[in-house]
């Protein structure tokens, strides 16, 4: 039972502190819709998503007007279509991620997840297939998102796949440079992806899910930055508690989202993401945060490890609030998504490099970064290899969404517009690793994966 000082707690929250739960993600398998023929096949996943996903819009406006808790997103994830397109005779898969489109705007979601492919340990057909189709693609569809996970603690990195992700990507920002490289927002190359995660551009609905899913994703770093406010100076115990009273807080609400959700829909509830994702809004920063915890800017010394706190203690909060918890659960550090984090990149403050070594406590990777348009793809899969690495080698998940922009240099500004934010274009090391990737096969997985 949720108590009168818990409701008054919520809408302060919501009022003040830019609360809101980021995103209701339908889970929507297409194991059913298999078929050879690509007319049938794209006909039976545009009816079962339609029907599945008809009143999704609507409950999570509805659920906003009855709790008061702005519900900024409305998305569905499908099973990865490298498999449940696989038996399709062509050779290409465009015109499946086009009714994927039409179904997504059909609904009225935001975005649809799910133009994936698991290659971690090699390639089916079905997968050297989609891959191949991820430029044209995002090109000429505006909600598509896809990812290619290509490597895990278990299985190794395939570093033929990381090879040629860092060619799509080039392909993908030169297609959409009329955009400013935007398709490149859409695609992510994960190490160790998860089968729940509701937040775009990653999500896609794992074979071993259910039918039909609720997952919920809560956000909050306005709240955590408020709260921490209040115990400025305070010793690194008193800091930990506090994110965790906080994280739990947050949770909460979204639990109570995901529960209404699932019952309105009559689809499972799933899984809650307990994550911090912030927002180009000023008072919606994770780098906010840090300021808070005592660092000049998100960059300084010390940032990793503050990161680190942060990171732990939402999961610790967090976990204690939902029945159940998945997807990718922390903090996030998307550079265009975050007002703080990019003005720590245009101080000088915040580097590639820095990023980096922050990815090893966060939840996620390299996030939203705007690149020169010049870099090398050799370049772009050399830095997609040193994340896989960091997800492999400390059984986390990893993953990098890069945007090399097309046309555009270090320190101009591109537009993304919405939740995607702007971004300094940010310099990269120019020294070549192409000898190295050129290598091919696949890196071994490390000792301690092998545990059974």
């Amino acid at each position: 039972m949720i108590s009168l000082v818990e409701v008054q707690e919520t809408n302060k929250m919501i009022r003040e502190m830019n609360l809101d739960v980021r995103t209701i993600t339908m889970g929507i398998s297409l194991m059913d819709c298999a078929h050879s023929d690509v007319k049938v096949f794209t006909q039976n996943i545009y009816d079962k998503i339609t029907k599945s996903a008809a009143n999704l819009v609507k409950t999570g406006e509805d659920l906003e007007k009855q709790f008061g808790v702005p519900i900024v997103n409305k998305r569905i994830s499908v099973t990865p279509i490298s498999i449940a397109a696989g038996g399709l005779k062509t050779d290409t898969y465009v015109p499946v991620a086009e009714a994927l489109d039409r179904a997504a705007k059909e609904v009225g979601v935001n975005f649809i997840g799910g133009f994936s492919a698991l290659v971690h340990k090699g390639c089916t057909k079905g997968d050297r297939i989609l891959i191949d189709s991820i430029p044209e693609a995002l090109s000429v569809t505006d909600r598509v998102c896809s990812s290619v996970n290509v490597g895990s603690s278990r299985s190794g990195i395939n570093m033929d796949a990381v090879k040629l992700m860092g060619d799509i990507i080039l392909q993908t920002a030169e297609r959409t440079k009329d955009r400013d490289s935007i398709g490149c927002a859409k695609l992510v190359v994960f190490c160790n992806a998860v089968e729940d995660n509701p937040f775009m551009a990653g999500a896609f609905h794992g074979v071993g899910e259910r039918e039909c899913v609720i997952n919920v994703g809560v956000s909050g770093p306005g709240v955590v930055k408020r709260a921490l406010e209040e115990v400025r100076g305070q010793d690194f115990e008193t800091l930990c508690e506090t994110i965790k009273r906080t994280a739990f807080k947050v949770t909460r609400v979204g639990q109570l989202v995901a529960q209404e959700a699932s019952k309105r829909l009559g689809v499972p509830f799933g899984i809650i993401d307990l994550s911090l994702a912030p927002t180009p809004e000023i008072g919606d920063s994770i780098a906010e945060i840090f300021q808070v915890m005592g660092l000049e800017e998100a960059g300084a010394p010390g940032t990793t490890a503050a990161l680190a706190i942060l990171n732990d203690n939402v999961k610790k909060g967090g976990v204690m609030a939902s029945s159940y918890v998945g997807g990718l659960s922390g903090a996030f550090i998307p550079v265009s998504e975050d007002h703080g984090m990019i003005q720590a990149v245009q101080r000088g403050a915040l580097t590639l490099e820095k990023l980096e070594a922050m990815t090893c406590v966060c939840s996620v990777g390299l996030d939203m970064i705007a690149i020169p348009g010049s870099t090398s793809k050799a370049t772009i899969s050399g830095i997609i290899a040193d994340e896989a690495a960091i997800g492999m080698v400390n059984n986390k998940t990893t993953a990098v969404r890069i945007i090399p922009v097309i046309g555009k240099n270090v320190g101009e500004m591109v537009e993304f517009g919405g939740l995607l934010g702007y971004a300094p274009v940010m310099p990269v090391n120019t020294f070549g690793c192409g000898s190295f990737i050129e290598r091919g096969g696949r890196i071994p997985a490390p000792i301690h994966s092998f545990k059974n």
